[in-house]
């Protein structure tokens, strides 16, 4: 048998299919003497170019909506040329023409490397066919789902290359967009969708062909890799985040979380699982934005289940109480105002601590039923004095950050102060210091705009400035409690809080001291020109009916 022969031919008839396949392009780049070679089909690039994906990009080839890709792809194809690759082939789906009197049509961009000992690409074979009927039908339809795969058949593909990489570790990368509903909000939901598809069509680029991943759900993408070292997850995390981060302007932030494989026998949708809990244990942070599973997190998040399953039921049983801390004239002794501390009496649990409710809230968005709750109890406390002939002292509410991108917040207090007809200056407004002060301080115009008098609490805490003291809209600043007792510890941290106040006071900012513990502290305060304080030395937060009593005394 002359298997020679029949090679040669079987070759030369693949070139004949390539010769006469007019509809696409077939050709060889040699990346190191920058030189072009067509096998057959379409020949679009003259002879003498000698980059070819730089031509493509000047010439317009590639549609406009999916240039962010293509661009991603060149990137690769460039890092594999001058720092090498792993892989042996990179593909794309765009919407591509030959020409500029051409309509742009779905095309399969493939690409085959020939790399030298150190894995750098000396050449590439390059494909670029137009789709078919079926397969641009099919694509559609894909587009139509969340995922972009069958869960079913990426579950498969999981386990197979855990089976076929029985010594090599593997890990679950799971990562999305944080408040992903924002983008839509600033910026449409055919924005959003275009920012998906990107993704999509992204991690195909970026992914190896042993490196699956699948479009979980409407934002959350999940990658399988191979490693060595864990800092090989951390440099193909990076890579992924250098490619997505940015696209068409908008500003968004990923999220990634991490599970590493400890028993291949296990189901894969368990690591799966663990990767998402790693996820959404980091929503929210600001300084870190990959995390690795650990034990704890699973007991946290059936935490937070225990805490979601109840907190509805809560609101129809009206287990959320309005607690009262008193806040005191240092040098009076007075009663002048009260803060409302949200507590939760649960039926069966008893006091549920703000420590392990609150927090959870906060990533669910459920702290803004709850600021509503404890505003409408507050207005209807003040409603109450009122209507007993007791003198009122301003109540503070706290407003949650999750309020400061909107009037919403202004719509609902004032719609209160008219239901309970009580004068506005008695419902005071507590928001904490944050590092977002323009956005912030749009919304505190609003508020004081309206007539509401405005307290920054925790000053001290974190975002403090003496540019925040010149430029705040705030009426008064609460002295954060670790501020103060972190600060009285030394001669030095003592004058930091006495012309911290004495400034303060010079620029027509009124003072009060949170946390004050010990009679010291109060007469320190009262000595530096701070009259007002609040702390366990004088009360710790009261059920309301208690804090009637201690202020009819009063």
């Amino acid at each position: 048998m002359n298997t020679g022969n029949e090679s040669d031919k079987c070759f030369e008839t693949i070139r004949n299919i390539f010769r006469n396949d007019a509809d696409a392009a077939y050709f060889f780049w040699n990346c190191r003497e920058n030189s072009i070679s067509y096998i057959g089909g379409k020949k679009f690039i003259p002879e003498n170019e000698t980059h070819p994906f730089e031509y493509i990009r000047e010439k317009g080839l590639v549609s406009p909506e999916f240039m962010p890709v293509f661009e991603i792809f060149c990137a690769g194809i460039e890092e594999g040329i001058y720092s090498g690759t792993d892989s042996a082939e990179l593909s794309l789906e765009i919407k591509f023409r030959f020409t500029d009197d051409e309509d742009f049509r779905f095309c399969h961009l493939y690409n085959v490397f020939s790399k030298d000992d150190n894995g750098r690409i000396t050449a590439v074979f390059v494909n670029i066919r137009p789709f078919t009927q079926k397969e641009e039908f099919d694509r559609q339809i894909v587009e139509s789902f969340s995922s972009d795969k069958n869960p079913a058949i990426y579950c498969k593909v999981i386990a197979d290359l855990i089976k076929n990489n029985p010594d090599k570790n593997i890990a679950f990368i799971q990562f999305d967009v944080e408040r992903f509903k924002l983008i839509n909000k600033n910026y449409g939901n055919d924005a959003g969708d275009e920012l998906l598809r990107f993704f999509t069509d992204s991690m195909h680029v970026i992914c190896s062909a042993d490196q699956p991943f699948c479009r979980l759900t409407t934002d959350v993408f999940m990658v399988v890799i191979c490693f060595d070292k864990k800092q090989e997850i951390l440099d193909f995390i990076h890579r992924i985040e250098s490619r997505l981060s940015s696209f068409k302007g908008m500003d968004y932030r990923l999220i990634f979380g991490v599970a590493i494989v400890d028993d291949k026998t296990r189901n894969t949708r368990y690591y799966g699982d663990l990767a998402s809990v790693a996820r959404q244990s980091i929503k929210g942070n600001a300084l870190n934005n990959i995390c690795f599973y650990e034990e704890h997190m699973l007991s946290d998040i059936v935490h937070k289940q225990v805490i979601e399953e109840d907190m509805y039921k809560a609101v129809i049983n009206d287990e959320f109480a309005m607690y009262l801390q008193p806040k005191y004239c240092i040098s009076t002794g007075e009663i002048i105002g009260a803060e409302a501390l949200a507590r939760w009496i649960h039926p069966k649990k008893g006091i549920i601590s703000p420590n392990d409710f609150i927090p959870v809230f906060e990533k669910n968005g459920f702290i803004m039923k709850l600021d509503r709750i404890i505003w409408e109890k507050a207005c209807k406390k003040l409603r109450e004095w009122i209507d007993k002939g007791i003198k009122p002292v301003p109540i503070s509410v706290n407003v949650s950050r999750e309020y400061l991108t909107s009037s919403e917040a202004i719509t609902a207090l004032k719609g209160l102060i008219k239901k309970y007809d009580i004068p506005i200056s008695l419902l005071e407004l507590e928001i904490t210091e944050t590092v977002d002060t323009d956005g912030v301080q749009n919304i505190i115009k609003q508020f004081k705009d309206s007539g509401f008098t405005m307290l920054m609490d925790d000053f001290g805490s974190g975002y403090s400035s003496l540019n925040m003291l010149k430029t705040t809209q705030f009426d008064v600043l609460k002295i954060d409690r670790g501020f103060l007792s972190e600060f009285m510890e030394s001669d030095r941290g003592r004058n930091i809080i006495s012309h911290t106040i004495s400034m303060s006071k010079d620029i027509g900012l009124d003072i009060i001291a949170e946390g004050v513990e010990t009679g010291d502290q109060a007469k320190f305060l009262h000595n530096c020109g701070c009259d007002a304080a609040q702390g366990f030395y004088y009360s710790k937060p009261v059920p309301s009916d208690e804090f009637d009593k201690l202020f009819i005394k009063k």
